[in-house]
């Protein structure tokens, strides 16, 4: 949402909420175009009382606390006291001026306990981290509390402009900064690789532009932007600071926010604002793998829960990790030399083992089934196939070993890792952007939700407003959710117009309709689009 300033209007009033809730609790373990919000980001699962909770968020909950109790209750030596005290100490340019813009923000999420207490609880897991890479890199504390701004500390975050996880980057600037994406892995939802690819940006920017105000608004509207913006002020003889830059709306509410954040942490007292006690130390461990691993296999033999190892590991995209890499997992700090001891003896005869397979000329799924003794359903579960359309050199992926998920001596926990990962990867939760005309009773018509949802998603009460340009976070995955839809095509649209349109790619497209490259549209013509996206 764009906004010079929060207005009380546009802004969800405290409400009673189920504290530690499914998002919360997936995220408390467990995310560069930037999602801009009137209010904070929206929340990424729905909040819902318990006795709605399906059963794998109800899982989730559980095995997730685990994260901090396993790590006991002995006290540890630690310089400064707690682990927010070293973000703290490292605020540089938090400045709020009574009735600013900054000073503004600071009482709004002063005022909202229960959000912050949902949003902090996220960056547990992370925290020790991002703390020791700022010191290591003299950065200064604020930065820790820009992913509050960007996805409320939400490694699945997932933006309608296409920006995922905690630090909100596109795919094409994720790649830039050196972020791996491919079948496997998503390097954008992996807070470990995303916050130093932010932070390498976020220098970049600073060494750029010479300014933190000015990085920030780059980092949220472009650095293209930013600097076409103060070589025109220069051509006109003005002033080049960010606030008077002819910049969007959203860039100019943009740092505001993280400035307001900065003063909250600086001065908690100022705004009725308590800042959590956590002890100084690692909640999560990094291993380094000497190749893929299987997740379950690994769960099960280190008797660690599978949903417990989805939240710390967010970038994963199914069971296995990467085989080309990045090769490395996080496990609970608790659990790391069990890890260790047990990741080397691993029965390959217990896991799914892939290899990969060419789509030669004339090839279909029933013929590739019967050559290689499998299924055309197992092919399609393998590869996210939706229909039976192939093309010559595809690549394709088969159960090695024979091993699937529903003979595997795992079956549980592959299922429960599906649901999961079904629930929370972002083909299933969008945010919309709010049309001229459009309500809430409009937008929950359109993918078949409730107002109630809609709401709730976004802690929205009653009598809050929405605007054009708002973002409304709208999650796919509630039980009864229509995942496709029927478009048709008008004169002038072509495969890539529609994409755009709908936020799905070509090569969906192309899948879900049997469509061969090359393809002509006509006027009149149906084509099925499936999950989330605008009409």
């Amino acid at each position: 949402m764009q906004s010079q300033h929060p207005s009380r209007s546009a802004l969800p009033g405290t409400r009673k909420v189920l504290q530690l809730s499914i998002a919360t609790l997936i995220l408390l373990g467990s995310g560069c175009a930037m999602i801009e919000t009137e209010q904070p980001a929206a929340e990424s699962v729905a909040e819902r009382n318990p006795a709605d909770l399906p059963d794998p968020f109800t899982v989730v909950e559980e095995a997730t606390r685990h994260l901090e109790n396993d790590l006991g209750t002995e006290p540890q030596p630690a310089r400064p006291p707690h682990l927010w005290a070293r973000v703290v100490d490292r605020l540089a340019f938090a400045e709020c001026p009574a009735d600013s813009r900054a000073e503004q923000w600071a009482h709004w999420y002063g005022d909202r306990d229960e959000y912050m207490e949902r949003v902090l609880n996220r960056a547990r897991p992370w925290l020790y981290d991002i703390a020791g890479e700022l010191e290591r890199r003299q950065l200064p504390g604020e930065l820790a509390l820009l992913p509050i701004v960007e996805s409320a500390y939400d490694p699945f975050a997932y933006s309608h402009g296409r920006a995922a996880g905690t630090w909100q980057f596109v795919s094409a600037t994720a790649r830039e900064r050196g972020i791996e994406i491919n079948d496997f892995y998503d390097g954008r939802r992996d807070v470990w690789a995303a916050t130093r690819a932010a932070l390498d940006y976020l220098e970049y920017l600073n060494n750029k532009f010479g300014d933190w105000n000015l990085a920030l608004a780059a980092y949220n509207g472009g650095q293209g932007r930013v600097q076409r913006a103060i070589e025109r002020n220069r051509r006109a003889g003005r002033a080049t600071t960010w606030e008077v830059l002819p910049l969007p709306r959203e860039t100019l509410g943009y740092v505001p926010k993280l400035n307001g954040l900065g003063c909250l942490f600086k001065e908690p007292a100022r705004y009725g604002f308590e800042i959590p006690i956590w002890d100084n130390r690692p909640q999560v461990e990094r291993i380094e793998l000497d190749g893929p691993v299987d997740i379950v296999a690994l769960s099960a033999a280190a008797n660690i829960d599978i949903a417990e190892l989805v939240a710390i590991n967010p970038g994963l995209n199914g069971h296995l990790t990467p085989p080309g890499g990045p090769h490395y997992l996080m496990v609970p700090a608790a659990r790391a030399e069990r890890v260790r001891e047990v990741i080397d003896q691993l029965d390959t005869e217990d896991m799914i083992v892939w290899r990969e397979i060419r789509v030669r000329p004339g090839d279909t799924l029933s013929h590739l089934a019967r050559r290689h003794n499998t299924t055309v359903r197992q092919l399609r579960d393998a590869n996210n196939l939706n229909g039976d359309f192939l093309r010559t050199g595809q690549t394709l992926r088969l159960a090695d070993n024979g091993r699937t998920p529903e003979n595997s001596p795992h079956a549980e926990r592959y299922a429960r890792l599906t649901s999961l990962q079904q629930r929370l990867l972002p083909t299933r939760r969008f945010q919309h952007q709010v049309r001229p005309g459009e309500n809430l009773w409009l937008i929950a018509r359109q993918y078949d939700v409730t107002v109630d949802d809609l709401q709730k998603w976004n802690g929205l009460g009653n009598n809050d407003l929405i605007r054009p340009g708002d973002r409304i976070l709208v999650n796919m995955s509630q039980p009864g959710t229509s995942q496709t839809r029927q478009y048709t095509v008008r004169s002038g649209d072509s495969l890539w117009t529609i994409a755009q349109r709908h936020d799905v790619s070509v090569g969906e497209l192309m899948r879900w309709n049997g469509l061969a490259e090359g393809s002509i549209l006509r006027p009149g013509q149906t084509l099925t689009i499936r999950g989330g996206g605008n009409a």
